[in-house]
């Protein structure tokens, strides 16, 4: 394989890693809760846009409507599942209750969908483009828009909103926000929210490009989890770049190597991370008085 298209593929991976990334970055930083059920609301988007257009459904129309189902899910988890968990200091009570609902999910999914695999037609048709040896397919063209569109549109939330200014607040110092009126639960129910629905359009655009299984939620869950760590869970910007990266590093281990070694190479770098940049590769060194 040329190193154009394994550069290509690595980046169109990396796209959806960054997408998962930066949900579970933002709303662990903004409710002190990692999600490792993240994964399951990209195979929701994937499967409930599958059914609506298999349905008769526009396909716009059905991606639109997808989005907002699987937010409206979200908020019904996070009112059920993560809120009661809001002040819990035991980070492995909030693990544990995050795969518990990972698999139920993955369970409700089973029983309504089966166990085929499903794929969605493309978005569009049109013949691929060739940069150099590299050759990119209109539907990796939508995931790279829809991906560097939903980056665009939160900086801007971010940098240039009061809603924005709050939740960076909470990002930075959940207590302190508090102290200043802010209502952070609040900030962490829209933080779930939204984090929902960025998966479950980075499910919607990825369907065509692989098939959908109910049980294909838990990857996506330690993949994005991986690129956060790379990214040192510090914000948005980190898990970005450790998105792209981990899609990089899995596109040249199967280029060179072996498609079969993509996962290997995944948590190897992960372990090597932990160990020796446990504050990720664009994380800072930090000092505590005690």
């Amino acid at each position: 394989m040329h190193i154009e298209q394994i550069i290509a593929s690595g980046l169109v991976a990396g796209a959806i890693y960054a997408l998962i990334a930066m949900c579970i970055v933002i709303l662990y930083k903004v409710t002190g809760i990692i999600n490792f059920a993240q994964g399951e609301f990209v195979m929701l988007g994937a499967m409930i846009v599958i059914t609506l257009v298999d349905a008769g459904m526009n396909q716009l129309l059905a991606a639109c409507l997808t989005v907002l189902i699987v937010m409206i899910i979200s908020m019904g988890i996070y009112g059920a599942a993560f809120y009661p968990l809001r002040n819990t200091k035991n980070v492995l009570i909030t693990i544990m209750v995050t795969i518990g609902v990972g698999y139920i999910i993955s369970g409700i999914a089973q029983i309504t969908w089966g166990t085929s695999a499903r794929l969605l037609k493309p978005f569009s048709a049109g013949q691929p483009l060739r940069i150099g040896s590299a050759v990119i397919t209109t539907q990796d063209l939508w995931i790279l828009g829809t991906t560097a569109a939903v980056i665009i549109a939160f900086f801007y939330l971010f940098d240039k909103t009061y809603f924005g200014t709050t939740i960076r607040a909470c990002m930075s110092n959940r207590e302190a926000a508090k102290l200043m009126g802010i209502p952070t639960d609040r900030m962490g129910m829209i933080a779930f929210v939204l984090s929902g629905g960025v998966a479950a359009l980075a499910g919607i655009v990825f369907a065509p490009a692989t098939y959908a299984e109910y049980d294909m939620g838990m990857m996506f869950t330690l993949k994005g989890f991986v690129a956060a760590v790379l990214g040192g869970l510090t914000g948005a910007p980190a898990a970005i770049v450790g998105g792209f990266t981990l899609g990089l590093l899995e596109s040249f281990g199967a280029g060179y190597i072996s498609s079969g070694y993509k996962d290997f190479i995944s948590f190897l770098a992960l372990i090597i991370i932990l160990i020796l940049l446990p504050n990720g590769i664009l994380g800072k060194k930090t000092i505590k008085k005690v």
